[in-house]
């Protein structure tokens, strides 16, 4: 939703430049992960447009939940955003929040998805080689997808590697087909 990403978009940047001034991004990043799950909860998010319970009250479930992961600072900001009706929008902040941080922190999370478990040394090794391709800090996320037949998927926000060999196929039979 385009219109929620804008939206959110000024709450997310308050939040970052607040938590940078602080020295608070990682404590900041939790608070805001922790409330976005929060909210994507069905049932939670049943109770979001709920005549019967007060915004507010949402905001002090979300802040019992996030526990000393809120400051005064958070408890604040999370309130702000419940009486500004802005409580759904907690996912999306999240998210923009945690671009943010990664850009000042100079780091990418990276999804690797291999057709078999990478060991300790693959794994080391696709970190120093993204690290290397990315000019980034990268914080790797390997998981396993055995339809793949074999290689792997590198994701990297926009950035996408395909080396399975279900990739190489697929792409094998467009190219016969054309």
């Amino acid at each position: 939703m385009a219109e929620s990403a804008t939206v959110a978009r000024p709450y997310a940047r308050a939040a970052f430049e607040f938590a940078q001034g602080a020295k608070a991004l990682a404590r900041w990043g939790d608070l805001l992960e922790t409330a976005a799950m929060v909210v994507r909860d069905a049932r939670v998010t049943a109770l979001l447009g709920n005549p019967k319970v007060t915004t507010l009250a949402l905001a002090d479930f979300v802040l019992d939940i996030a526990g000393e992961k809120a400051d005064e600072h958070g408890r604040n900001f999370v309130r702000l955003l419940a009486q500004n009706q802005r409580l759904a929008l907690l996912p999306e902040i999240a998210a923009q929040y945690a671009l943010l941080r990664a850009a000042a922190e100079n780091t990418v999370d990276v999804e690797v998805v291999s057709a078999i478990a990478l060991s300790e040394a693959e794994t080391e090794k696709f970190a120093r080689a993204l690290t290397r391709r990315l000019n980034r800090i990268v914080r790797l996320h390997p998981s396993v997808d055995p339809s793949l037949l074999g290689g792997a998927v590198v994701r990297a926000g926009d950035f996408v590697l395909d080396g399975s060999l279900k990739g190489k196929l697929e792409r094998l039979g467009q190219s016969m087909t054309n």
